[in-house]
Parts: C-alpha cells; sequence; structure tokens
C-alpha cells in the first residue's frame, strides 16, 4: 500500500522560500510512468496543480507557478520536494503531494497547511 506524507514548516514569512517534502512509502518515485505532483487548495478555493517530478526525474510545472518553483527528489530516501520562491500571503494554502500512474491520481498525502504571514 502506496502512502505519501507530506512535511514542512506550517508558517513561512512573505519573500521567503518555502520548502515541502513528501516521504512515499510502500512504493518507489522511480516506478515507471509514476508522476508525483505537487497541489494545493487555497481557503475558500479548488484545487490548483502546481507541477510534477516524473519517475525520470524530469520535471513539468504550471505556467502560472513556473518562474517560483523548483521540484527535486532524493531516490535513496524515496523522497521529492517542492521549493516555492518569493512567497505571499496568497500562497496560503493546503499543499498536497500525489501520486499519478495513468489518468487520475493514485495517491494522495493527507495535505500540511501551509500560511504565509508576517
Amino acid at each position: 500500500q502506496v502512502q505519501l506524507q507530506e512535511s514542512g514548516p506550517g508558517l513561512a514569512k512573505p519573500s521567503q522560500t518555502l520548502s515541502l517534502t513528501c516521504t512515499v512509502s510502500g512504493g518507489s518515485i522511480t516506478t515507471n510512468y509514476y508522476y508525483w505532483s505537487w497541489i494545493r487548495q487555497p481557503p475558500g478555493k479548488g484545487l490548483e496543480w502546481i507541477g510534477y517530478i516524473a519517475y525520470s526525474g524530469s520535471t513539468y510545472y504550471s505556467t502560472s507557478l513556473k518562474s517560483r518553483t523548483s521540484m527535486s527528489r532524493d531516490t535513496s530516501k524515496n523522497q521529492f520536494t517542492l521549493q516555492l520562491s518569493s512567497v505571499t500571503p496568497e500562497d496560503t494554502a493546503v499543499y498536497y503531494c500525489a501520486g499519478a500512474g495513468g489518468l487520475g491520481y493514485d495517491y494522495w498525502g493527507q495535505g500540511t497547511q501551509v500560511t504565509v504571514s508576517s
């Protein structure tokens, strides 16, 4: 059974870089044709896809967040990370990591609240 768990600080100050980690258990992030995404949900709004890091290590980001987004992975720890730079209060959201092997997401983390405030 594949499980995902997000971790990272729950509070960030404006202009800082937010860093979150997703730890995957029960499966490998290098499994062929799996894509590991970060998705967020601001308060009162819908889900927003941020980007993914693929089984191969390649990355692809949302156009709207591309200039501030970086994703990486540590295959030895079976983890992948999100870095979002120059955060503002508009980046306040519940951040989720998720895994997809085809259409739709097969696995989701429980989500972690991130608040950007001075």
